[in-house]
């Protein structure tokens, strides 16, 4: 009986050493072509990646429950890689609360407070059942086992990237749960001691290093760029998230520290470790979160990077992905971002208080390599209605410290969101300063000559208002339509007069609401343009960031976006800002988050605005000549016959990091009436196009 029983225990034992020693790797989709190579032994699996400037990368899964799933990842040369890390974790925590679908528009809303409401964390667990490789254009794709977290399912995704030694841990889940809000932290654990130092950049742009104490409590930290690296003797490690994808909207940018490093981090974690992370609370004002709808595909990731060198030179080397949080410059266009409620006037200027000679939120944007902003003052902070000598007083106040603060590399534009005779919320932009009031008494005229002032006007109603714009030939839109204040506009009043108006530019652009399941950001407006395309109006959407605060603290770069349009010179602003206004009414620009450019795009010749007519075939030239920082994913050209929208996408993902290339296509138009471009790379940063018409 006992021999027997000895027996069994062999057969057992010798049964797991097997099922250990023979790793489940599924190579059917992979390419030995791509200059990636795959090993395995036992229950290791290796990929190696070219990395760049004669380099290899590669990392080395361990698929023993019992060990930490990266066992090594090193750079170097193909006869010397150094190991830059080594016995790590991926961690997830997922936080799952509840979306109000009821009470506005669905998805799209802005005005929720989804922490308010229960919601809980859970440590995303991971469970080493089969691993799969498969190549993706230039990149390599790892699928790992199972992911679960409360009614939370999927798997984990390693994709490296050929060129660069970049990487993207992703946990990518999905649920059946109604109306389910998430949001996520994400980061390395290490299960051994080889990690020397920790490097980040603080507020005030300084790189700062500390030696690791592995002892140490988890603490957050606010910092620029997003990044924290950890350094060993073969090199350094940085960890960061998607510059913009990670960000849900907010009407703050405030930066609430979103990094972590430290043991046991919100006690849920087990060992020490670096990541990101969200503060649950955000601004403390709506919170949104990210949608999590029904069966999409959540993908909760973050980027790696390595570098043989120390932590300084690993975050200049993430920093050129951004290009240091500044939108670069373009010969032939000018930069150009709307909608800030930074409030100077009312709460600086008119309050009594000492005026700066250079206000910090200008040198934040001069900073960020905007040339031109449109402001968004007296946003419920001042007299709109009058009486007339506080408005008057207002205006006057808003255009000296305009003009004061403008300069030959630097233009800012007085604007409001008035909110008033139009519906919802809208935007509005004049080319010179302009008198006005929003009331008008019987007695009183609609335009009238006031000493001190010149011309003013008084508005009473929408024809009025249309007739203003006319006027002084100004420019209105829809500010973040189908969501917040606008839930319903344009679309209630595409009817109207002042909408089919040439005056009425159309909406603006952000990416809000937020959903991680997406390879774009901001799907509301970019729908809401195809849309007004379909309705036969030749309308425009500029990028709009609709912030409150602007300081040098605040994360700014993730919140924000950028027009270029299509201006050799800046204008001054005592000889008024028309050739923007013209810019913005005719589709001369397009609009992006900064990583991704398009330094010229024409159809048959022509640029975005124009008509055109298609080739005999029905296609049509399309010419882009388009820069990238992160390895692009798509382009898509989008049109319309005036009741259906098409997409036909071209593959990029051969691309590689740093690129730029002049793109060729042919895309077949037949019956459209409308079309329009977008780009899109591999951290959801994008780019897209004002539209073009189809004779």
């Amino acid at each position: 009986m006992i021999r027997r029983t000895l027996f069994l225990i062999t057969i057992l034992l010798a049964g797991s050493v097997q099922a250990r020693a023979q790793v489940k790797l599924n190579t059917d989709q992979f390419n030995r072509k791509n200059e990636a190579t795959v090993t395995s032994q036992k229950e290791l699996v290796e990929v190696s990646w070219p990395a760049g400037d004669g380099k290899f990368a590669n990392v080395q899964f361990d698929m023993s429950p019992a060990n930490p799933l990266f066992k090594r990842i090193a750079l170097g040369t193909k006869s010397d890689p150094k190991t830059v890390s080594e016995d790590l974790d991926a961690a997830f925590l997922l936080t799952v609360g509840k979306r109000d679908l009821l009470s506005q528009n669905g998805w799209n809303i802005f005005f929720d407070k989804v922490p308010s409401r229960p919601f809980e964390t859970y440590p995303v667990k991971l469970k080493k059942t089969n691993i799969a490789v498969k190549s993706v254009g230039s990149r390599t794709v790892v699928t790992i086992g199972s992911l679960s977290a409360d009614r939370f399912s999927g798997v984990l995704e390693v994709t490296f990237y050929n060129g660069s030694p970049l990487f993207n841990i992703a946990a990518v889940m999905s649920t059946k749960a109604e109306a389910a809000a998430i949001v996520y932290d994400a980061g390395l654990i290490s299960r051994t001691e080889k990690w020397k130092n920790l490097s980040w950049t603080n507020t005030a742009d300084q790189i700062e290093s500390t030696p690791v104490q592995y002892g140490d409590s988890a603490k957050n930290l606010a910092l620029k760029y997003r990044t924290i690296a950890a350094q060993t003797t073969g090199g350094t490690l940085a960890v960061f998230p998607a510059p913009h994808q990670y960000f849900y909207p907010l009407d703050e940018a405030f930066n609430l520290k979103f990094i972590w490093h430290g043991k046991g981090y919100r006690k849920m974690l087990d060992g020490y470790g670096i990541g990101i992370r969200q503060e649950l609370e955000g601004d403390r004002r709506f919170v949104p979160w990210f949608n999590a709808p029904p069966g999409t595909e959540q993908r909760l990731n973050f980027f790696c990077l390595l570098d043989n060198a120390g932590g300084k030179e690993a975050i200049d080397a993430v920093k050129k992905f951004t290009n240091a949080d500044k939108y670069v410059k373009l010969p032939g266009f000018k930069t150009m971002s709307s909608h800030f409620h930074n409030e100077f006037i009312m709460n600086m200027v008119l309050a009594g208080k000492p005026v700066p000679e250079k206000p910090e939120f200008v040198e934040v944007f001069k900073r960020l390599g905007v040339d031109m902003v449109h402001l968004g003052e007296f946003h419920y902070t001042a007299h709109p209605k009058g009486p007339d000598s506080l408005r008057l007083r207002e205006l006057k106040a808003l255009f000296e410290q305009c003009e004061r603060l403008s300069d030959h590399e630097f233009l800012l534009m007085p604007g409001e969101e008035p909110n008033e005779f139009f519906g919802g919320h809208w935007m509005q932009i004049f080319p010179k300063p302009v008198y006005w009031i929003m009331s008008r008494k019987k007695e009183t005229p609609y335009v009238e000559d006031k000493p001190g002032f010149g011309k003013v006007y008084h508005i009473g109603d929408k024809n009025e208002m249309l007739k203003l714009l006319q006027d002084e030939r100004g420019l209105a839109w829809t500010a973040h339509a189908r969501t917040k204040g606008s839930v319903n506009t344009p679309d209630i009043y595409n009817h109207e007069p002042f909408f089919k108006s040439d005056r009425f530019m159309g909406a603006a652009w952000k990416a809000m609401p937020a959903d991680l399941s997406q390879p774009r950001l901001g799907n509301r407006v970019l729908d809401l343009l195809d849309d007004m395309n379909n309705w036969g109006e030749k309308k425009t959407v500029i990028a709009e960031a609709d912030l409150f605060t602007v300081t040098q603290e605040n994360e700014m770069y993730a919140h924000m976006n950028v027009n270029y349009l299509m201006l050799d010179q800046l204008p001054k602003f005592n000889e008024g800002w028309q050739p923007v206004v013209d810019a913005m009414q005719r589709g001369k620009f397009f609009a992006t988050t900064g990583e991704v450019l398009m330094h010229e795009l024409k159809v048959n010749g022509k640029l975005s605005g124009d008509s055109l007519a298609l080739n005999a075939d029905g296609t049509a030239d399309l010419r882009l000549k388009l820069s990238w920082t992160f390895p692009m994913n798509f382009v898509e050209v989008i049109s319309g016959d005036g009741e259906k929208v098409y997409r036909e996408r071209m593959d990029l993902t051969n691309t590689r990091a740093f690129g730029e290339q002049q793109l060729q296509f042919r895309p077949r138009l037949k019956g459209r009436k409308w079309m329009r471009v977008e780009a899109w790379d591999s951290a959801a940063n994008g780019a897209f196009s004002q539209t073009f018409y189809l004779k």
